[in-house]
């Protein structure tokens, strides 16, 4: 039988699957793992079952010479060196396509939340401040016939541009090249797009290309009005400038369920009443979280089976 780690709990039902295929070890820790209790971890793995937040470097390749696949419960895998692993002969997977309608939800539960206060709405309510109606009260941001603008045109991109149709919005995007996934969004320049949108939607891959993508500049460039919904990955934003140009009441709001150095936040957000902050969970619905889980696995079995990965990074 092969040996399989399973960094993180998942579902009882797809641990007891795992181990009727093979000797499972299950890491139970919620923190972060240090780099030695990675290594220690893996050791004798041939197969990791891994998320993103256990970076798997050059050195914990090294120190587990066994190991054949890595497979990622995410459709990043920006927290695994994957050059390393392609150089090791090791194979890396992630579980796209599963997430896609979901997170697309959560990216529009996220921009209506921000547009129309509703964090806000429920404390000013739960406080025992609602004692009076007033036109002004909480007056948020009108979402349709708006323009949105989805920086990464992929497939979550895409399904939240087609979510855009029923409100009757203009839809604008930027991507290094003309998506299939677009529809009817136009593309254009990103400084185009960050001067034109009311609502700017952030769904690209984490990598040094993209790192602070949205800094001070580029925040500068937007809106003053605009709301900034961040679904993507920690890092894409510079956290501490759009603290400074929210503080500064540069743009309307922001919708944000990734941080850099997450779960850590940075604290200056907390004394924002226009910004939602969720603890990365775009993709958390039961169903979705299942399936990722399983392609996973599915992943994971496969190559270890001498079979094709369904899902191959590298």
């Amino acid at each position: 039988m092969n040996n399989i780690t399973l960094t993180r709990p998942i579902f009882p039902d797809q641990v007891t699957q795992l181990q009727s295929q093979c000797t499972l070890t299950m890491g139970e820790k919620v923190a972060a793992y240090s780099e030695a209790e990675i290594i220690d971890l893996l050791k004798n793995a041939s197969g990791a079952i891994t998320t993103l937040r256990e970076p798997i470097t050059a050195a914990v390749l090294d120190a587990c010479p066994q190991l054949k696949v890595v497979s990622n419960i995410a459709v990043g895998y920006n927290n695994i060196d994957v050059t390393a692993c392609t150089s090791r002969g090791i194979v890396v997977t992630n579980t796209p396509d599963v997430l896609t309608q979901t997170t697309a939800d959560f990216a529009w539960a996220l921009l209506m939340a921000a547009a129309r206060r509703l964090p806000e709405a429920e404390r000013y309510l739960r406080d025992g401040q609602w004692q009076h109606w007033s036109l002004n009260q909480l007056v948020g941001k009108d979402v349709h016939g708006a323009t949105l603008g989805i920086i990464g045109m992929g497939r979550i991109g895409g399904a939240i541009a087609a979510r855009a149709t029923g409100f009757g919005m203009n839809v604008i995007y930027h991507n290094r090249r003309p998506s299939t996934d677009a529809g009817a969004a136009q593309l254009c320049s990103m400084d185009d797009l960050l001067k034109q949108a009311d609502f700017v939607v952030l769904v690209v891959p984490y990598n040094a290309d993209t790192h602070h993508l949205i800094n001070a500049q580029r925040i500068a460039q937007m809106k003053p009005d605009a709301v900034l919904v961040n679904i993507a990955r920690g890092g894409v934003v510079d956290d501490a400038a759009l603290i400074a140009a929210m503080k500064q009441d540069h743009l309307h709001s922001a919708g944000l369920d990734v941080f850099e150095g997450e779960p850590a936040l940075n604290p200056g957000f907390l004394s924002l009443p226009n910004v939602v902050l969720t603890p990365h969970i775009a993709s958390s619905s039961e169903t979705t979280r299942r399936a990722m889980a399983q392609l996973a696995i599915n992943n994971c079995l496969a190559v270890l089976a001498g079979k094709p990965a369904l899902n191959r990074v590298n």
